[in-house]
């Protein structure tokens, strides 16, 4: 963040008015601040592993145990009644579960750090002192939340994929798994940095977690988004939650067997829901800074 002054400005001395102005920093510049500001939040994570691992892994293990493990054994499996009901409803949670570890993990892994930075721990005086744009910082912090958000989706996986005591019918489609990761990563951590810069610190921590029920609960986790049929206004209520193209677009990179919503909704949608949170949370942490 710099700020160029004027040659007849009062207060420049004859030697700072005589002096040449500063260049502006090289890309080449630029690109080794950005990526060091990246392997610095990226080596926290490795440091908070200890952390990171409970806090993603606990929900994740305890739904998939108690509804594709324990139900089951019990006789009380979710879409029992032959036909493969149960390993219909276990195929359709791994999308699901995935989806769900990526965008809790963008939103808390990028709006509690920075809401912490601004308001407690002003660390975000020393990053803004990086030769790049205050904007470029802001998308760091993004791409940062992206990559952690992309590994807690790697490590959710094996539990969605291997816990369950019914078969699951995975079939991946490559091209689909990356193209809806990126989006959904990417998405993930810009909702997590429009949150962490649009509201009063203080306010995070709990509408973080105010936030997360609706997300899980209406966000086509358990149930895929075309079987809302029967209850029409809900079907169409929930396509302002992203995490319904989310959970879709995982099942359809992930899972065969399954009626999706169709592709291009999920392409579009997901990269409306991108560009909106990008510049949502770039100007509001431009926002901020400046403030």
């Amino acid at each position: 963040m710099t700020e160029t002054l004027a040659a007849d400005s009062p207060g420049l001395t004859p030697a700072l008015r005589e002096a040449p102005p500063i260049p502006p920093f090289s890309k080449r510049t630029k690109f080794s601040a950005f990526r060091s500001l990246l392997l610095r939040d990226m080596s926290v994570l490795d440091k908070d592993l200890r952390e990171f691992l409970p806090n993603t892994l606990v929900q994740p293990i305890l739904l998939v145990f108690t509804l594709t493990y324990v139900f089951p054994e019990i006789g009380q499996g979710i879409g029992a009644g032959g036909n493969g009901g149960e390993a219909r409803f276990a195929t359709l949670l791994l999308g699901g579960m995935v989806a769900q570890a990526i965008i809790f993990s963008g939103i808390f892994r990028v709006a509690l750090p920075v809401a912490r930075e601004f308001d407690v721990t002003s660390e975000i005086e020393d990053r803004v002192l990086a030769p790049i744009s205050v904007n470029l910082i802001a998308i760091e912090r993004i791409v940062a939340g992206a990559l952690q958000s992309f590994f807690a989706g790697l490590v959710v996986f094996p539990i969605a994929a291997f816990l369950p005591v019914t078969p699951i019918y995975v079939a991946v489609d490559w091209p689909i798994l990356i193209t809806v990761s990126f989006l959904v990563c990417f998405t993930s951590s810009a909702i997590g940095l429009t949150v962490g810069t649009r509201f009063d610190p203080r306010l995070v921590p709990p509408l973080a977690s105010f936030v997360a029920l609706p997300l899980a609960f209406l966000g086509c986790i358990f149930f895929t988004w075309n079987s809302l049929t029967p209850v029409l206004w809900l079907k169409y209520a929930v396509l302002i939650n992203p995490l319904v193209y989310m959970s879709e677009g995982f099942r359809a990179a992930l899972t065969e067997g399954v009626p999706i919503m169709p592709l291009p909704i999920i392409y579009g949608s997901l990269t409306g829901f991108t560009v909106l949170f990008t510049i949502l949370g770039v100007t509001g942490f431009k926002k901020r800074v400046l403030s």
